[in-house]
């Protein structure tokens, strides 16, 4: 290190200081429920190449730690004193803005005509135009539906706010008075923190700050390395599956096959699906990415919280993203519910550094962020309101020694609950039901945490009901070490009444005036044996609420009457259940996943996905979608039958796929001998 090892600790509080400082300053004065209430933004400090070295440790969306902000400002010709750069494009900011919602300013930093920092904010917009309000819809095909594309452009330039920019884009979003409001509270963001680091440069110097920022980053890295050294030496491959691309049944699969040397981490995505023609892709440009390194992050800091949150964290991480795969799309390509894709893939994660250690993970949250958005439309100007209600998610896995948290998970960001009161301030709808879903929590020695139900009534005419990131209505949280898979997804409009309807994996939804629409998200997975939890705290499960009676006895052995706990019964069944059951098993995905594997086990996916990445992109998707109706016939009825009654016969689907493979590369040998 260049500087006193004290002088970089202070350091690394007022930097953190200044980015929290801005944090604040960015929510108290934005317009958006999105920002003010949700937490859907961001702020940091960044060095002159475009890390990060200064970020909130509470404030704002959590996982952003690694961009990098040096690409998009490398498409600006000249920069000077009182530039603000905006971009909101996933391809030409090469994965700074990583769905096109997301608005990015950054304000360069200049000293005596250098620059020497930068500051960075992001808010999650209102609306940004495209096919449907709010932007988002995991049906759109490619970028162009997703809304209004803006590539890096100065927004302020020497000072001076470039009102062509702003025309431009108020009028191609449905709410531009409020998200006006969310860029100005942004732009005062960056005032403070260019304020701030001209503070401290006078107190210590710039070469000392410069420093520092250097400083920071060498112990954020080693401190990593010490961590990441518990990660035994080896190579361990873990996948996981999307419920489906939405425009067909078709599961996504990712695939993480993850190598550790002496603390130093390699991440290789080879194996993961091709690019789909739906939202699900993440636009990482194929490099080291905050959406691949998220769990890593996570990691470290919760076995050194001493770790200073800059871009050193990952210096020992790297990363291979094929292009053309759901982790590294091609241009073009539709990212807007790119959320759904980065959970499943930072669970690819877990199971493989649950393999490499065991014991040193949780097992798997309930695996979705869905902000449920609200569309109201004003009876008598027509305009619409564009609003988030809730930011639903389920419960956070269970883990060696504790059950997880009910009814929350910071797993993908650190976005709060929406105050009901001010959902129904802003919105005419009511809020009918907010509670945490019973049995929902993987059944283990120690319970997966509960997921919720989530209901509102609909008042006006015309009103619209979007949910993104719904996922695992198919495909289980899964259990870990003897743990349960959690239960899935449900979306439902009138519950328990005579017009009971199930919606299933929600795009956008028009309810009638009186419907109640209820989300029920899934719990996490369950963490060792079922049968060894304590059967006193399986009857405070079921005083409060987690658990029924039913379950009690199904998942736990435990019988509970009237009068309280069965002792000397719960004893006898849970023996005759071991007896019957045999050891559990490492991982427990559930009879869905299970099926599917029996069928589309890894070596088979691996081929097959050599195979279409030899394909155009252009003509990989349906020959895909083609493959696997053909291999399960009955595919496209899932959603109405359980995947695994879908499947049917294993053997005969197995003869399909093998024979299916063998056409498919035929056909890819006769194209590349033609071409």
């Amino acid at each position: 290190m260049k500087l006193d090892p004290i002088l970089v600790e202070i350091f690394f509080h007022k930097v953190t200081a200044i980015a929290e400082e801005m944090a604040i300053t960015l929510q108290r004065t934005a317009r958006t429920t999105y920002v003010k209430e949700a937490g859907d933004f961001g702020t940091a400090l960044a060095t002159p190449e475009g890390r990060f070295f200064a970020y909130p440790k509470v404030m704002g969306v959590s996982g952003f730690l690694d961009s990098n902000v040096g690409p998009a400002l490398s498409r600006i010709d000249h920069l000077e004193p009182g530039d603000v750069i905006l971009t909101n494009h996933p391809f030409e900011s090469e994965g700074l803005a990583t769905h096109m919602p997301d608005l990015h300013l950054i304000r360069p930093i200049f000293h005596e005509g250098r620059i020497v920092a930068h500051a960075w904010d992001f808010i999650h917009s209102a609306d940004i135009g495209g096919g449907v309000p709010s932007s988002i819809s995991p049906r759109f095909s490619d970028l162009y539906q997703e809304g209004f594309q803006i590539p890096p452009v100065k927004l302020v330039k020497a000072g001076v706010m470039n009102e062509d920019v702003i025309r431009l884009y108020t009028a191609n979003c449905r709410t531009p008075e409020v998200n006006l409001g969310d860029i100005k509270a942004m732009l005062a963001a960056l005032q403070v923190g260019e304020k701030r680091v001209h503070g401290l440069i006078a107190q210590h110097g710039l070469q000392t700050f410069l420093d520092a920022q250097d400083d920071l980053a060498e112990v954020a890295a080693s401190k990593a390395l010490a961590v990441q050294k518990q990660l035994p030496d080896g190579t361990y491959a873990f996948w996981d599956l999307l419920d489906d691309d939405f425009n067909s049944k078709v599961p996504v699969r990712v695939r993480c096959e993850l190598t550790a040397k002496d603390g130093r981490v390699h991440l290789d995505f080879s194996g993961t699906d091709p690019q789909v023609l739906a939202a699900y892709n993440i636009p990482t440009g194929g490099q080291r990415h905050p959406w691949l390194t998220l769990k890593l992050m996570h990691f470290i800091y919760s076995h050194d919280k001493t770790v200073p949150l800059n871009h050193g964290l990952f210096n020992n991480i790297t990363v291979t993203a094929p292009v053309g795969t759901v982790v590294n799309p091609e241009p073009g390509a539709a990212v807007g519910v790119r959320s759904a894709t980065a959970i499943r893939l930072n669970e690819a994660l877990v199971g493989a550094m649950s393999i490499a250690r065991p014991g040193l993970m949780p097992a798997p949250s309930g695996g979705i962020m869905i902000p449920s958005v609200l569309v109201e439309q004003d009876a008598r100007t027509g305009a619409r309101h564009v609003m988030v209600l809730q930011s639903l998610v389920g419960g956070t896995g269970a883990r060696l020694g504790a059950d997880g948290v009910d009814g929350r998970d910071s797993s993908l960001a650190n976005q709060r609950n929406t105050p009901i009161e001010k959902t129904e301030e802003e919105a005419e709808a009511t809020i009918v039901e907010y509670a945490l879903r019973q049995d929902s929590g993987g059944a283990g020695r120690w319970r997966g945490g509960t997921g919720v139900v989530f209901s509102v009534r609909i008042a006006r005419y015309g009103s619209a009901v979007l949910g993104r990131g719904m996922e695992r209505f198919v495909f289980r949280p899964w259990g870990m070490a003897g743990g349960r898979p959690a239960e899935k997804a449900r979306v439902v409009v009138n519950l328990g009444t005579p017009k009971e309807r199930e919606l299933g994996k929600l795009d956008i939804f028009y309810p009638d005036p009186g419907d109640v629409v209820t989300i029920m998200t899934p719990g996490g997975g369950g963490y060792g044996d079922p049968l060894d939890r304590p059967e006193d705290d399986v009857l405070r499960d079921v005083e409060v609420g987690y658990v029924s009676r039913e379950a009690a006895r199904r998942d736990y052995g435990v019988i509970i009457t009237g009068s309280g706990l069965d002792r000397a019964a719960t004893d006898a069944l849970r023996t005759s259940m071991r007896a019957l059951r045999g050891p559990p098993p490492d991982f427990d995905f559930g009879p869905e996943r299970d099926a599917w594997e029996q069928v589309f086990d890894d070596a088979s996916m691996l081929r097959i996905n050599a195979l279409f990445m030899r394909l155009g992109s252009n003509v990989r998707p349906q020959r895909r979608r083609e493959l696997f109706e053909r291999v399960i016939p009955d595919l496209p009825k899932v959603g109405v039958v359980p995947l695994h009654e879908v499947i049917g016969d294993i053997d005969a689907a197995r003869r399909r796929l093998s024979a299916e493979i063998e056409a498919l590369a035929a056909h890819v040998e006769a194209m590349d001998v033609a071409g």
